[in-house]
């Protein structure tokens, strides 16, 4: 490893190196690499393979060499020699500025392109990346530059410094090595660093005069010597200031003079002495340098006016000179534009001639002032601008504000305020303006509407509510009288002062005949203005009327799981008087019945579920039973009344279908179920009639007389059998269609009526019945061989509706004749066939 060398930047864990050695023996040799006491070590190596890994960062900055012990043994002899490892640069130090902060104090009049500073860096990498090169950041938005090998600044050709814009400049100095490698790839390194620079105040400013422009003034009471205004400069050049010495240029006629040092005017004369209104005077400030001698100066213009002393305020006046009260009466809401003509009023400045030049003055401005009228914004005052003396006109800006019933006296303050002058003298007048009243309102109620209730049992007369209006007006036309009117007054009068509604004496009010009133009052002044309110009377119920039955004693029919319902009925108009509650107060025994408290619907104790409960209850095999049943309303007081009840307990029926659900429901009512049955007998035989006359109006037809044919005769068939079923049910519909089964056409229905309306879906049509025999005409109970048939059946086009209607007994009997009618008149027909 002599003479060997590495880069700073080596990564860590890197092999370097591989040691390589032999023993002449041929005996396998171990490698060692060690370090003196107490040095860093850097590397490490393997024993076997001799490979030399770094295992620490280099920094070629603070250790440019390494001494490293490398040895070799075979075990019994070992070779050590010393070596050492050479440390080369990689780019990876900063520029480093010397001598940092950057201070450098520069006169303002130092020339353009002169040097003011210089800035060095270190840059501790060596070759390129340890050489320094600088330049400024943003060197447009400056006033210097910067050499970029030497880091000497100049201020820029052109440019100038001036203390008095600006003080103190601040430029950021970059400084950049050459670049070079690091870690395998090439960077260039920089450092910045600010240089302030302080410009330092040299005397090239003239001074220049504070506060300008200068005004002064002189008032008719001034004497000698006073006082009208200081002036004051300052030197330009801020950082070292001359004196300033003050002197005025023009003539004065002796009149003005001014202190040098200090810079105040004053007066030498006395006002009156004064021809001038203005005067202008030039005021010279000059530098005195150390040498006592004079510099730079500035000059500025000085204007004295010579004024009237405001000592007078504005003064108004009456009819008897200077007046601050006046007082005028008038009506309410007099019309707006309208000038109050009671009220004459002159305001007057008297400072307009104070002194005598004052003549010969435009502006008069201490006798200038203006008008306001304080006070509700009922009034406005004309002019509002015064010079000197004017009359003061009040006119009416809001008439409706103008209102007696508010308040019955308007006060106001009549302000007089000069304009220009200083002191803002003021006065003022107090206008009280006395309201007579006039009729300009409607009475008017507390309400747009009164709700009034009042029991059904009050006497004629009784109070049922007061209505009240006011009318703001005094005197008479304050007065209210009230009238009521309206389709439901009929029963109600009215106070027409106190506005108390009373019913009239004969009235008696019944809530069960009419509990709802409403009608209109009228409030009405002496001159006719009227308003108007709606009054709702509500007659409240009182329960007097009792719960009733229809009848004392009621018969009822109760079959076991059904109930029964009583009803009473109270004729009270409201809840809780016409609500109803009942309760059994009598039964023997008293433990078969219920009753519902709401409803009034009796029914049995839930356990009794046959009659054969009861009768073993009871005891008895008799099932009428009597009940005292109680009606009471909720009322207070409450009322009751009680009926007797008679109830016949039966079981339910095992009959079916809505004719015995019919049948049932009428056991109370036999009348109306003799009714239903005469209907349903009734509707029967007019169903025959029909049938009957189609089918005799058929067999005309058939048997009309035709030419005379060739009989053929066929080999009879089996004989088959006509079974004609009832075309409909007990029940059944007449106008349903008659069919014939045949067993040999697998069921196929042959259609026997002549109707034409076929339900859906259209039956099959019948076959073709054979020739009849010629001369043989006997019953067809008694040829049975000769002619052949057509076995069939009857059946109906609703056979739900027939096993539906098979309940009733009464039902049943009427349709079994029907049925016997219907067979014997299609076997008529048939005969004639044969």
């Amino acid at each position: 490893m002599a003479l060997f060398s590495l880069s700073e930047d080596t990564p860590v864990g890197t092999q370097v190196y591989i040691l390589n050695g032999t023993d002449p023996e041929g005996d396998p040799v171990r490698f060692g690499l060690t370090f003196e006491k107490g040095a860093k070590e850097y590397f490490k190596v393997d024993p076997k393979s001799g490979g030399v890994i770094l295992i620490e960062e280099l920094d070629r900055e603070t250790q440019d060499e390494v001494e490293v012990l490398v040895s070799i043994t075979d075990g019994r002899n070992k070779v050590v020699e010393k070596v050492r490892v050479f440390i080369t640069d990689a780019n990876d130090e900063h520029p480093q500025f010397q001598n940092l902060p950057f201070n450098v104090d520069v006169p303002e009049d130092t020339a353009s392109g002169s040097s003011i500073f210089r800035v060095q860096a270190v840059d501790r990498d060596t070759g390129s990346g340890g050489s320094v090169t600088y330049f400024l950041q943003e060197p447009s938005m400056t006033k210097f530059s910067i050499d970029g090998h030497s880091g000497i600044i100049r201020l820029k050709s052109g440019e100038s410094l001036d203390y008095e814009k600006t003080r103190t400049h601040f430029i950021t100095v970059v400084a950049k090595d050459g670049g070079g490698k690091y870690k395998g790839r090439y960077q260039v390194m920089t450092s910045t660093a600010t240089v302030t620079i302080n410009v330092n105040d040299t005397q090239d400013t003239p001074p220049y005069f504070v506060g300008t422009p200068y005004f002064g003034f002189v008032y008719e009471v001034s004497e000698p010597g006073s006082e009208i205004l200081n002036v004051y400069a300052k030197d330009g050049d801020q950082g070292n200031p001359n004196p300033i010495y003050y002197s005025l240029l023009d003539e004065t006629e002796g009149v003005f003079t001014i202190n040098s040092t200090s810079g105040c005017i004053s007066l030498l004369s006395y006002p009156v002495q004064l021809h001038k209104e203005l005067y202008e005077l030039k005021v010279k400030a000059s530098e005195w340098n150390a040498d006592n001698k004079t510099s730079d100066y500035a000059i500025t213009t000085v204007i004295v006016r010579v004024v009237d002393l405001n000592n007078h305020p504005p003064t108004f006046y009456g009819d008897n000179g200077p007046q601050s009260r006046f007082e005028l009466t008038m009506y309410e809401h007099p019309p707006e534009g309208e000038i109050l003509r009671g009220l004459k009023i002159t305001v007057n400045d008297s400072d307009q001639v104070s002194v005598i030049f004052i003549r010969q003055a435009s502006s008069g401005a201490n006798a200038k002032f203006n008008l306001r009228l304080v006070g509700p914004r009922v009034l406005r005052v004309v002019p509002q601008t015064v010079l000197n003396e004017a009359q003061v006109t009040i006119i009416v800006e809001n008439s409706a504000a103008i209102d007696y019933e508010k308040q019955h006296f308007l006060t106001f303050k009549l302000l007089a305020v000069e304009i220009d002058t200083p002191e803002r003298f003021s006065s003022t007048a107090d206008i009280i303006i006395h309201l007579l009243d006039t009729n300009d309102n409607t009475p008017k109620f507390s309400s747009d509407y009164y709700i009034a209730r009042i029991p059904e049992n009050s006497p004629g007369g009784s109070n049922v509510v007061s209505i009240t209006a006011s009318d703001p007006d005094s005197g008479l036309w304050g007065e209210v009288k009230y009238s009521i009117y309206g389709s439901g007054a009929d029963l109600f009068l009215i106070h027409p002062t106190s506005g108390i509604i009373y019913t009239q004496p004969w009235a008696t009010l019944d809530a069960e005949v009419k509990s709802k009133y409403n009608f209109y009052v009228k409030a009405e002044d002496t001159e006719g203005k009227y308003s108007l309110a709606e009054v709702f009377v509500t007659v409240l119920d009182l329960n007097d009327h009792p719960p009733e039955f229809n009848t004392n004693f009621l018969e009822k029919t109760m079959i076991i799981g059904a109930p029964v319902k009583i009803e009473a009925v109270d004729d009270d108009a409201e809840q809780p008087n016409n609500v109803i509650e009942y309760s059994i107060m009598k039964a023997d025994p008293d433990n078969i019945f219920d009753i519902n408290v709401d409803t009034g619907e009796i029914k049995v104790k839930p356990y009794i579920k046959s009659l054969e409960i009861v009768h073993n209850i009871t005891k008895k095999r008799d099932c009428k039973w009597s009940l005292v049943v109680q009606a009471r309303d909720r009322g207070s007081p409450s009322f009751s009344t009680t009926a007797v009840v008679k109830i016949d307990l039966t079981e339910e029926t095992q009959l079916k279908g809505p004719m015995a659900k019919f049948l049932m429901q009428s056991r109370d009512n036999p009348l109306k179920a003799l009714g239903m049955v005469a209907g349903v007998i009734s509707v029967m035989v007019v169903v025959t009639v029909v049938i009957s006359t189609a089918m005799f109006m058929r067999n005309i037809k058939s048997n009309r007389i035709v030419p005379a044919r060739r009989v053929i005769r066929r080999r009879p068939r089996d004989q088959r059998t006509w079974n004609f079923k009832l075309p409909f049910g007990r029940y059944g519909n007449p106008s349903d269609k008659f069919r014939m089964e045949d067993p040999e056409n697998n069921g196929e229905n042959i259609n026997l009526n002549n109707n034409t309306s076929a339900p859906p879906p259209p039956p099959p049509s019948a076959p073709t019945l054979p020739p009849p025999p010629p001369c043989h005409h006997h019953r067809l109970r008694e040829t049975k061989q000769t002619v052949p048939t057509i076995s069939g059946s009857m059946l109906s086009m609703t056979p739900e509706r027939s096993r539906r209607d098979r309940d009733g007994a009464v039902s049943s009997a009427l349709v079994s004749e029907l049925k016997m009618r219907l067979e014997q008149k299609i076997l008529e027909s048939n005969r004639g066939y044969y």
